[in-house]
């Protein structure tokens, strides 16, 4: 269990609030176990990778139960064992044992949600769901035992030699129990597990709603003037028959994948202003009353609120940051206001330019509404820098893209990856990929690699890419890192490969940067291998920072090759695109900001949410707050039903990582040998230490300082404050 989220301590107090463990041990439901033996199961076949050929959900449900089953047995052991003072060393009686137990089940987990995406077929979400529910409820047996927690507690404050991993262990599972509330009373112990039961039918009515609210409004077009423009894939997501969706009729609907296209691509603002009033209006009391989800919002927040007040904190923020890289919540805010100094002036002056341009081509308006805003950012984009995404796409070959990010990927950080035929895989189009070190002759970890949307099989949403960390690296066990790299970019079609779009390069660059630092991980303990354990603002480091060499020339002409003539993609071209990732950055980045800002007022403050969004929205937005159709925070599914509740700001904060963490290559860009060096100080940092040193002192042993917002804010092309100190 992730010490990096803020709300992760909610999943496993369901435990608590269905049984007494507390004081007489666990109460185990057994799980129905398949009916076929062990001995015949792939998984438990110990002869390397996974035969997925021969792999059934029975083998998965069944292999899942007995794991699950094993493991809170084991604990169960390890607690009497404790109740007998039966252990001398905390590690070797409880922290390892636990280990030993836990990777097995960790490993079919992460092997079943790798099917569920790579195969819905072979993994029905149905099927998935009940193994996750089982592996997570196994799983936090361990953080929510009483006996082992003040146990390692006990440890943890004796004065002892320890390495920094194994000091960082313990701290982890004390800081665990503790938000898991297992040092309350029992008064408060039962007031908590009261909180925790409400919390959990209040998300479920939200998401339902939210969900609802989503298919209300449609609208049939069938005048194709109003559809010329929409791009081929816009097309066929609209239409009525995907088969002939050049003569329509379409629909418009407000479903994540076709609103913002929409909103980028429909010439009439009247469906603009429409589709925007529609989507806008989801949760409100105002629109469809029995979809309103107010209440619901503002039941979360109490319940979150009391639940941090009765752990000891003073806001549910407060909380959250026990497990960031930021600390505190008054460094969020310094944060957030260093960025707006710079976001909204820039936005005052883009959307005055944006006016003219509009004004330019006949679109008369003394100002922009926030419907209009999308449609002319694009054509603006296109006029300016002659960019469109899907005009890239010939430049982009998906193999020639692969090559060169395994390239840069072995140049920063010395490995060697290398394609391994004959594996079994969920697929005929998935790959198999090692990792070597130059000095090793066995791999020190492996990658499965799954590019292609297949409809009938494979989860699809839009710009989806996943990075499942299917097993963790642990001495203990003997484990190598083991992921899966899914996708789903276009196929081949006849003799003409898969192509990507930048977008999509941008997607497979931030994901792979995501597991190396699960691959590449050299710890002792999985506990803390690779993403586990690091705080959750600095968790997108890793994919944000190789997504920044997509702005390098050198990397660029690495990936790109015509399809028709082979040429790598133009400097004008090239420079264009640089310009064109930047267009209204400071829009977006005031918009983002105030999310953050939204997020973090919401769960420390008790005005209601409606008075809140009304006071921060014109401190960062340009346009008048209409709040009587918006009720945007009553759609703001990332905090109230996600791990983002009070961490929303996490995403930009790793975003600033990521910036400094490139500058300090950008500042030697011209020595080959020096890059390598930085490469070398990164892999030894944040790749290798995974959560074993808390990410802050991490980048302090990186870049020699704490981070600044600096390098952000260049890379955005956004200019420096001159009033700033």
């Amino acid at each position: 269990m992730a010490l990096a989220r803020c709300g992760k301590f909610l999943l496993s107090q369901r435990i608590l609030s269905t049984s007494s463990r507390l004081q007489h041990g666990y109460i185990i439901l057994l799980p129905e176990i398949g009916e076929e033996a062990p001995e015949k199961n792939p998984l438990y076949e110990n002869d390397g990778l996974t035969k997925f050929n021969e792999i059934t959900i029975e083998n998965c449900r069944s292999a899942i139960a007995k794991q699950a089953l094993e493991f809170e047995l084991g604990i169960q052991k390890i607690e009497s064992e404790i109740e007998e003072n039966y252990y001398e060393d905390v590690f070797d009686s409880i922290i390892q044992p636990m280990e030993k137990l836990g990777i097995p089940m960790e490993t079919t987990w992460g092997l079943s949600k790798t099917l569920y995406l790579g195969n819905n077929t072979l993994m029905p979400t149905s099927s998935y769901m009940a193994i996750h529910d089982r592996g997570r409820r196994a799983r936090a047996a361990k953080y929510t035992s009483k006996k082992i927690h003040f146990a390692i507690k006990e440890a943890f404050l004796k004065e002892t030699q320890r390495t920094t991993e194994e000091n960082r262990i313990l701290q982890k599972f004390v800081l665990e129990g503790k938000l898991n509330g297992l040092e309350l009373n029992k008064k408060d112990s039962d007031i908590y597990s009261y909180h925790f039961g409400k919390l959990v039918p209040e998300k479920n009515q939200f998401k339902v709603k939210v969900d609802l609210g989503l298919k209300q409004h449609s609208q049939m077009i069938r005048d194709p003037n109003i559809v010329r423009d929409f791009p081929e894939d816009l097309l066929k997501a609209t239409a009525i028959n995907p088969n002939k969706y050049m003569s329509g009729p379409w629909k418009f609907t407000l479903l994540p994948q076709v609103y913002g296209p929409l909103m980028e691509h429909c010439p009439d603002p009247e469906i603009r202003s429409i589709l925007w009033r529609a989507n806008a209006n989801r949760g409100s009391v105002g629109g469809e009353r029995e979809l309103a989800t107010s209440l619901h919002v503002e039941e979360i927040r109490f319940v979150k609120r009391n639940m941090a007040k009765i752990l000891g904190y003073e806001t549910y923020v407060d909380m959250s940051m026990e497990t960031k890289m930021a600390g505190s919540r008054l460094e969020v805010d310094q944060f957030i206001r260093r960025l707006l100094a710079y976001a909204r002036p820039a936005q005052e002056a883009e959307l005055q330019s944006l006016v003219e341009f509009a004004n330019e081509r006949g679109y008369k308006t003394d100002k922009l509404e926030l419907w209009d805003v999308p449609y002319w950012r694009r054509k603006q984009q296109k006029h300016l820098y002659h960019y469109s995404d899907n005009d890239l796409k010939d430049f982009f070959p998906l193999n020639t893209v692969l090559d060169g990010l395994f390239q840069l990927c072995e140049k920063l950080f010395n490995i060697i990856i290398k394609a391994r035929s004959g594996v079994s895989t969920w697929h005929k189009d998935v790959r198999f990929y090692d990792i070597f070190e130059p000095h090793s002759s066995a791999p020190v970890a492996g990658f499965y690699f799954d590019p292609y949307a297949r409809s009938e099989d494979k989860i699809r949403l839009q710009n989806s890419g996943w990075m499942v960390g299917m097993q963790s690296r642990s001495q203990v066990t003997d484990t190598k890192p083991l992921a899966a790299l899914i996708f789903n970019f276009e196929p081949p079609t006849g003799d003409k490969q898969s192509h990507l779009s930048f977008k999509e390069v941008k997607i497979l660059f931030k994901k792979f940067g995501h597991s190396m630092q699960h691959l590449l991980t050299r710890t002792f303990y999985a506990e803390v291998a690779g993403l586990s354990n690091v705080e959750w603002d600095a968790v997108g480091t890793s994919g944000n920072m190789l997504t920044h060499w997509l702005f390098n020339e050198d990397v660029i002409a690495s990936i790109s090759s015509h399809y028709g003539s082979g040429d790598k993609l133009p400097k004008s071209i090239f420079d264009n695109l640089c310009k064109a990732q930047n267009h209204m950055a400071g829009l977006d980045l005031s918009n983002e900001l105030y999310l953050c800002a939204l997020d973090l007022e919401l769960y420390s403050s008790n005005d209601f949410w409606l008075d809140i969004a009304r006071r921060l929205w014109p401190q960062y937005k340009h346009f008048k707050y209409e709040w009587k159709i918006d009720a945007h925070p009553c759609q703001f599914t990332e905090i109230f039903l996600e791990e983002w509740g009070a961490a929303y700001y996490s995403h930009l904060w790793s975003r600033m990582l990521a910036a400094d963490v490139y500058s300090a290559f950008y500042e030697v860009r011209d020595d080959e040998q020096q890059i390598k060096d930085v490469g070398k100080r990164y892999r030894d940092t944040f790749l290798a230490l995974g959560g074993s040193q808390h990410s802050s002192q991490i980048f302090r042993e990186f870049r020699g300082r704490d981070p600044s917002h600096k390098a952000l804010l260049k890379s955005l092309g956004l200019k420096k404050n001159k009033e700033e100190s």
